[in-house]
């Protein structure tokens, strides 16, 4: 049984082939800047990598190269072969709260989210449409950022907005990188040797995008990103919470329009905006006391120890923390900031474990802490696939 997974972006186009039976990468890759003349493909498979630049002018084109690829590695003969397309759709809004096969009506739903994630919805049904050109009858699922966060209880995604805002608006907290976070949470459940049902884990999803769950007898009850991806954490280039006030400020008093405001505050902030660097590797190597660097680490961590200390308060019994993500499962330094001042939490890390990398997942807790630490490195397309399965199998 052979699964493809496909995440479509803006302009890029992201993509896993998958053996179902011992859940193997067959081949992966990537496709960056669809639409220009330029755009550069790369493809992976046995521990080869090819890499060139062409001309992609939409999703169609991206599709057929991608397939094209495929069948000349005889990975496919005939694109029927595969038991399904499993598709990384952003936002499914307060609709879909698990992975769902793809209909007419489907996406037409995705459609009405767009205004909610207007720079991923359209790419995502793009990608759908895509496949369903190149073959009629092939199943297609759509995975949901958002489903694994549709468990969190109304007093925790009603923000205190008069109520037509929300019954007639929508306008609520939804949640983001929800596969990233019930992918680690099965991990973690492993290396614990519990029931997900069992199960209390703080996740922490730590990279350019980056959000935090409380999650709760196997379910999400809080996660810091909201109705967009922009609240929460500070990120590579998103600013996570701010006052809503400044905006108010920045459109009458400073003259910003709105769509420089909204610029702004996703793409020249966080990171980025504190420093000019949104790779944590780069700031890291450029930290010194009391320069600009040091100041947005110190700001990242900082905002990630508020976040723990309010899950711990909400879970009362917590059973690890978890890091995942570019930064969450790389950045030693990092980690070991986040955890210092934790102690009053029961929490107590071994600094050589912390530092030794091992590949995939392990633990760095010392034996006496009460909150196991662990370090999982997420895989979102599996996930996905996963959930492709179990929704066509059901």
């Amino acid at each position: 049984m052979k699964i493809l997974v496909i995440n479509a972006g803006s302009s890029s186009l992201k993509f896993k082939l998958f053996k179902m039976l011992d859940e193997s990468v067959i081949c992966s890759g990537l496709m960056q800047e669809i639409g220009k003349e330029e755009a550069s493909v790369s493809f992976k498979h046995d521990d080869q990598e090819l890499k060139k630049l062409m001309s992609i002018k939409d999703y169609n084109e991206a599709l057929c190269i991608l397939f094209d690829l495929i069948f000349e590695e005889g990975l496919l003969v005939d694109i029927n072969e595969l038991y399904a397309v499993g598709h990384r759709v952003v936002h499914g809004g307060d609709v879909f709260s698990k992975a769902t096969q793809i209909n007419g009506e489907v996406v037409s739903r995705l459609k009405e989210f767009i205004p909610l994630a207007p720079l991923h919805n359209p790419a995502n049904i793009s990608g759908i449409l895509a496949v369903k050109q190149r073959s009629d009858t092939i199943r297609q699922v759509a995975v949901f950022d958002t489903a694994f966060h549709q468990s969190i209880p109304e007093h925790a995604f009603r923000y205190a907005l008069e109520s037509s805002l929300f019954f007639e608006g929508k306008i609520r907290r939804y949640g983001f990188h929800g596969s990233s976070h019930k992918y680690v949470l099965a991990q973690a459940c492993k290396l614990l040797k519990q029931d997900e049902k069992e199960t209390n884990i703080i996740s922490l999803h730590l990279g350019n995008g980056a959000s935090a769950c409380a999650i709760q007898a196997g379910q999400s009850i809080d996660t810091s990103m909201g109705m967009t991806p922009l609240e929460g954490l500070v990120m590579g280039t998103r600013s996570g919470d701010i006052d809503p006030g400044i905006i108010f400020y920045l459109h009458e008093h400073k003259g910003y329009s709105l769509e420089k405001i909204e610029t702004i505050l996703e793409k020249e902030s966080g990171l980025f905006g504190l420093c000019g660097e949104n790779d944590m590797r780069t700031i890291i190597k450029k930290a010194k006391a009391g320069n600009k660097y040091q100041l947005a680490i110190d700001i990242f961590v900082y905002r990630i120890k508020k976040y723990i200390g309010s899950y711990f308060a909400i879970l009362e019994r917590v059973d690890a923390l978890v890091f995942t993500g570019g930064i969450g499962e790389n950045s030693s330094e990092i980690r070991s900031l986040i955890i210092e001042g934790l102690k009053g939490l029961g929490i107590s890390y071994d600094v050589h474990k912390n530092r030794e990398m091992i590949k995939n997942k392990f633990s760095f807790h010392k034996e006496k802490s009460e909150i196991k630490l662990f370090v999982i490195a997420t895989d979102e397309e599996l996930e996905i696939a996963l959930q492709t399965k179990e929704a066509l199998d059901e």
